[in-house]
This record gives C-alpha cells, structure tokens and sequence, in this order.
C-alpha cells in the first residue's frame, strides 16, 4: 500500500511538472484591447446582408481555440460558401487570415483607427492570390453593444471594389 501511494504520488508531481514546463513553452501574446473586444463576438449570430440592394440571411459563429490564442468565426456555416476567418495576434499586430470560398487566402492586419467600436484589418499578403484573380481586401467590424454588429467584407478584383454590408443579432 506505501508503494502504490508514493508511485501515485511520484505520477501526480510527474504530471504537474509536464504541465509547467508546456505553459512555460507558449508564446507570449502581447495585450491587446482590440482583441479583446473581437472576442467578445464569441457565440452565435442571425443576421441579414445586403448584396446588390437585395436584404438576405445569413449566419456566423465566432469561437475561442487553441488555449484562447484564436478567434475563429463562420460565415455562412454548412453552406457551400462557407469561409472561415481566424483572429490571432503576431507580436503587437492583430490579423485576420481568411480561408475564402474563393480558394485563396488573404491575411489582413488591423489598421489603427480612433472609434474603439469599430476595427478594420485591411489587406496585408495572401496566398493563392493570382494576380487576375478577385480577394478580400478589408473587412471592418462595427460593434453595438453586446447583442449587436456589423461586418463589412469588401472584395477587390480588377482594381474595382464591391463591399457587402452585415448586420448581425446574437442567437438567445
């Protein structure tokens, strides 16, 4: 019985030390209240958007992952459209990288602005972005509380851009 208590006791301190050593091995991630207020949007949202003067719905999910270090969100979940973004800081830049349904994947930064209620990453690099190819160049989120935003989604191709307006109510 001694034995089996002190072997038990040996796996206990074994363990703890593993799990010290692992979170001492993680990125620091600097502060920031711009991500903070992303991460409020986790959960899941009904909304409208208005494409070409026509009102249609749509929803997005947003959720934590990897030990709270990314924000990933769905627009369009299940649909065959669906495009996943995922919010994660690099140093002291919050970035947005979108997996489009366009099969390319821009990466945009966040760009400074004076309205704390409202972020806008802006286009950065991409991969799969073929130069006579269309990408998402911006997309800005407008925060109205805690039950309310909005997302603009502005694509660029040609040199001409198209923005898609979001309005979004948070699921009870």
């Amino acid at each position: 019985m001694r034995i089996r208590i002190i072997v038990l006791g040996l796996l206990a301190f074994g363990s703890a030390a593993l799990l010290i050593a692992a979170e001492e091995k993680q990125s620091k991630i600097a502060p920031s209240p711009a991500y903070d207020k992303m991460k409020t949007l986790v959960g899941s949202w009904d909304g409208t958007a208005n494409e070409g003067g026509k009102q249609m719905p749509v929803s997005t999910r947003f959720q934590l992952i990897a030990h709270s270090s990314v924000l990933a969100g769905w627009l369009g979940e299940g649909t065959p459209h669906e495009m996943v973004t995922m919010f994660h800081m690099d140093g002291n830049d919050l970035m947005a990288t979108h997996y489009c349904a366009a099969h390319n994947q821009p990466r945009m930064a966040l760009v400074s602005g004076t309205d704390p209620n409202r972020l806008v990453f802006k286009f950065k690099d991409g991969t799969n972005i073929q130069s006579d190819a269309g990408h998402m160049q911006q997309v800005a989120f407008t925060f109205d509380g805690a039950d309310r935003h909005g997302e603009e989604w502005t694509w660029i191709e040609k040199r001409k851009e198209a923005t898609t307006h979001f309005d979004f109510k948070r699921k009870q």
